[in-house]
């Protein structure tokens, strides 16, 4: 235990530890064997997303102890609390992907809450899975404690037929087995060995995308978010996570000096140039909002638009996380982005230095091929653009990494489905046709309700081999696993009448990723003329969290939030 001295007189602890008042508070930490040393020390909250529904979470509780150990060794007492995780793997292709967007609310509204009640004054939080990432770190911002993220790392990849799987490979098996392209026996021996370790989906998918912006927005150790979950170096990330805590306690060093405009755009610069997920363009408002920044879906785009797509990573690439972690993490990105003038380097981060203070002794490694030259990229537009038309006038999202650029432009006529489920059953019967844009609406924040996305589908698509052959496009969310044209979080959303609401089926539909458009061959008289034939449409959710997300849930333009944010607040946690 270190003898290092910390002043609690402006700390949140000393509401539960300080003066004769707070005796029966000090109780109950006796009650857990803390002694009186301990209790004048700051608290630090190890909060993590530990459960048994996922890999992607099963070692959170494992990592913990580690940071505990560190803080305690720093002069801090740890106080370790989980919060809940909804796993999309698992999630994807039924009801329950409606609850994956909602758990986002929920972890940071419970973090905070338990930070609130117990006058904890920093956070290291540890975040497996797709929506436990952005969540903890929005409560992060939201609360301005001093905090540190882990990312929980990555799968390793599995091993089918002598080549590497993901996850990926197994959902669009389906769409394999569907057709006749693979057989049960074969199917059945691909989902036992496409997972063989704890961890995240490996490739560049959600997780790893906002694995890899933790670092880029400075709330992550470096290095930290590549490592693969089975690697004990993980271990030695958490214990050193503890102590540095005790660092930007004593600095004061907090979230909001870290998440400035400047370390969002950092954030956006390598989405688009690791070819990441669209989710990001959902989660970067939202982590913003909680600091009172505007940053919306368009300045993402703008961003993703002057992005060059460097990591040649998977679902578009060859590359899983593991491998980039290998030849120089996630720091060997940011390098050549920094380099060649992509990244601001003056952000602050968790380590007390600036972005380029961290970047000074990386050094490029030439020796490997799964990051490109930031001046000589895989191509020169980024690896995810944003959309707009009179389709979308609130804007929408489409991955094109690994996207041939004749690829990118695509008209067809609609083919209108009312949720997720219709039109996963035509795919699977193959009751569609070549050249049709698919169209799945009343799947947005408010109408889904939840945002759900579409991974099952499109991978179906895939599996059959027409995934280049048709495009799609929802107000809901697609996977960081998906590939091929599809086009999400069109907005406005179809349940409060956005143009998406108004297509019938062969409405001629524009999808052009190099010029950002979005757009169907109706004029506005027309649209305006349904619109006024248009009725809203009650989902199925009358209570419960549901129910509750969709009466507050605001537009994907600006993240699908559900609070006024930083804008709002009266007084921030810290300062109590």
């Amino acid at each position: 235990m270190s003898d290092r001295v910390f002043d609690k007189s402006k700390l949140p602890s000393r509401y539960v530890t300080e003066g004769p008042a707070r005796a029966p508070h000090r109780s109950y930490y006796y009650a857990m064997g803390l002694n009186r040393a301990q209790m004048s020390r700051p608290f630090v909250g190890v909060a993590s997303c530990w459960n048994e529904a996922a890999p992607c979470n099963n070692t959170l509780m494992h990592q913990a102890q580690f940071v505990k150990s560190g803080v305690d060794a720093a002069g801090g007492t740890p106080r370790e609390f989980v919060t809940i995780t909804v796993t999309d793997g698992i999630a994807m292709g039924h009801q329950g992907m409606k609850s994956s967007l909602v758990s986002r609310e929920v972890i940071a509204d419970s973090v905070e809450l338990t930070m609130r009640g117990h006058s904890y004054d920093a956070i290291v939080g540890l975040a497996g899975c797709d929506k436990s990432l952005p969540g903890m770190m929005m409560a992060m911002v939201r609360l301005n404690v001093p905090s540190i993220f882990i990312y929980g790392g990555s799968i390793l990849p599995g091993t089918f037929k002598g080549k590497p799987v993901t996850v990926q490979d197994v959902f669009e098996a389906v769409g394999k087995h569907s057709v006749g392209a693979m057989n049960e026996e074969d199917l059945y021996e691909l989902e036992a060995v496409a997972c063989p370790s704890s961890g995240a989906c490996g490739a560049q998918f959600t997780a790893n995308t906002m694995a890899t912006v933790s670092e880029a927005i400075g709330l992550a150790l470096p290095y930290s978010a590549g490592a693969p979950a089975p690697y004990e170096i993980r271990e030695q990330f958490c214990r050193t996570a503890g102590e540095m805590i005790m660092d930007l306690i004593a600095k004061n060093i907090r979230p909001r000096d870290i998440v400035t405009r400047k370390a969002l755009e950092n954030a956006a610069t390598v989405v688009a140039a690791s070819g990441g997920s669209t989710n990001a363009a959902l989660h970067l408002p939202a982590i913003a909002h909680e600091a009172g920044i505007e940053f919306d879906l368009f300045d993402v785009a703008e961003i993703f638009k002057k992005t060059p797509y460097i990591a040649d990573l998977k679902p578009g690439g060859k590359y899983v996380a593991k491998d980039m972690f290998e030849v120089g993490g996630i720091p060997l990105l940011m390098k050549t982005l920094l380099d060649h003038g992509y990244l601001h380097g003056d952000c602050m981060t968790v380590t007390g230095r600036t972005m380029a203070e961290n970047m000074a002794s990386v050094k490029w490694n030439p020796d490997q091929d799964v990051v490109y030259a930031a001046n000589k990229p895989l191509t020169v537009t980024g690896g995810v653009v944003g959309l707009k038309g009179n389709l979308a006038p609130e804007g929408a999202i489409v991955k094109v990494a690994g996207m041939p650029v004749e690829k990118q432009v695509f008209t067809g006529p609609a083919r209108v489905f009312d949720n997720e489920e219709a039109c996963f059953e035509a795919v699977t019967k193959r009751q569609y046709k070549e050249g049709e844009v698919l169209v799945i609406r009343y799947e947005g924040p408010r109408g889904g309700p939840g945002m759900r996305e579409m991974l099952a589908t499109t991978a179906a698509l895939y599996g059959q081999g027409m995934g280049d052959k048709v495009a799609l496009i929802t107000d809901g969310r697609f996977s960081g696993a998906t590939r091929g044209f599809c086009v999400g979080h069109v907005g406005p959303e179809a349940a409060i009448g956005g143009p998406i609401a108004l297509l019938k089926d062969g409405d001629i539909i524009h999808l052009d990723a190099i010029k950002g458009i979005l757009s169907v061959d109706l004029s506005d008289d027309e649209l305006a003329r349904r619109k006024k034939d248009w009725k809203s449409r009650e989902h199925e959710y009358g209570s419960g969290a549901i129910w509750k997300y969709a009466q507050t849930v605001g537009s994907a333009r600006d993240g699908a939030v559900t609070h006024p944010g930083g804008k709002g607040e009266k007084f921030v946690y810290a300062d109590i």
